[in-house]
């Protein structure tokens, strides 16, 4: 069917997912504060990365990530992070390292968790790094599309706003990938304190609004609909508490309408009770109907940084396995809800526990 992704067979490509987008490595203060902590756990984590992990480690499929370092201990570490996490670095891109940061550096993520009343908060470092410096003809996308094969190819809202060449690479990249009949995915992920210093939400918007035209499946939550396509989601209050249906399905229809190369839109939808508790679910809309999760009241919240991360693995998976949105939006909502229950921005979920969500299975333990 035209309205069909149409993934290509496993077996003509070498990779099932390659992502586009920094790495940065996380440093957590467990349960205390950024500004009075004596200790931090490092993790590695980013928005687009996040992704291919999770389709890597609980879903088992081939994945690569496109990315620059500076080439330093800390460079390093974050690398043997990715390798932890079975994900290919055979596309790393090593920038010479000055001794000091003064040309290039790795981005550094401070992210504490919250509890209650007091929500997470996140403090990044990342200014000068060496994925930001990336310009067209840097990356060899022939080779990775038209040589190597790649089923899926993910890049997001986080690393078309690192500088202005981010941008131009995601559309490059975009555009090879369709070149090859590989199915191209996008998280607006919005965050305002990446685009404050450089045009606000109207570039937001703006560099956005180019790079959908490129895109196959868009996802985003109501946020990211608004400020980064301008997209208005009906009936949402200021605080999150209140997600009519009816407002995404307008947004749904508007973006469709406005983008007719969607071939799925998927959002999440999270009513915010406290910082540890949120409603969550998600819905998505594939050949022209739209399909909701499972609808997670109250769901307990350990760490929600990359939940939205891991909602998209699951969304791809779904797609990828069984060509089913009903399946992808449920596993997508499974997997992100599980990935919050633990910490770190990156999944420690397995497809077992993800099956067994998605088909309504409870928290009772198993022995």
């Amino acid at each position: 069917m035209e309205n069909s992704l149409n993934v290509k067979s496993a077996e003509s490509c070498r990779w099932d997912a390659v992502s586009l987008g920094e790495i940065m490595l996380r440093l957590d203060p467990g349960d205390g504060r950024i500004h009075t902590a004596r200790n931090f756990k490092a993790w590695e984590g980013g928005g687009e990365y996040n992704v291919v992990r999770g389709l890597r480690r609980c879903f088992g499929m081939r994945t690569s990530a496109v990315t620059a370092f500076a080439d330093n201990p800390v460079g390093r570490l974050v690398e043997d992070f990715m390798l932890q996490g079975g994900v290919d670095v055979s596309h790393v891109i090593w920038k010479d390292y000055d001794g000091i940061g003064r040309t290039v550096r790795n981005g550094l993520n401070f992210v504490e968790r919250g509890f209650g009343c007091r929500g997470a908060l996140s403090c990044a470092d990342r200014g000068l790094t060496a994925v930001s410096q990336l310009k067209i003809g840097m990356v060899d996308w022939e080779k990775i599309f038209g040589e190597e094969g790649v089923r899926w190819f993910h890049t997001g809202g986080i690393f078309a706003a690192l500088s202005e060449s981010t941008a131009e690479v995601a559309i490059e990249a975009l555009k090879c990938a369709k070149n090859y009949g590989t199915v191209t995915s996008y998280d607006l992920n919005y965050r305002a304190s990446l685009w404050k210093s450089i045009g606000g939400k109207a570039r937001a918007e703006e560099v956005n609004r180019e790079i959908a035209k490129y895109v196959d499946v868009m996802i985003g939550n109501e946020e990211d609909f608004t400020a980064a396509l301008g997209i208005e989601v009906e009936g949402v209050d200021e605080n999150m508490k209140t997600l009519p249906i009816e407002g995404f399905k307008k947004m749904i229809a508007k973006a469709v309408s406005l983008y007719p190369n969607f071939k799925a839109v998927a959002t999440t939808l999270r009513s915010v009770k406290s910082a540890t508790v949120n409603d969550w679910s998600a819905i998505c809309w594939y050949k022209g109907e739209l399909h909701r999760s499972v609808e997670r009241p109250g769901l307990e919240i350990y760490d929600r940084v990359g939940g939205g991360d891991s909602f998209a693995s699951g969304l791809i998976y779904g797609f990828m396995k069984y060509d089913d949105a009903e399946k992808a939006v449920n596993f997508g909502a499974a997997h992100g809800a599980l990935a919050m229950t633990t910490p770190g921005d990156t999944s420690m979920a397995t497809l077992k526990d993800v099956e067994k969500l998605a088909a309504g299975g409870s928290a009772r333990v198993d022995r």
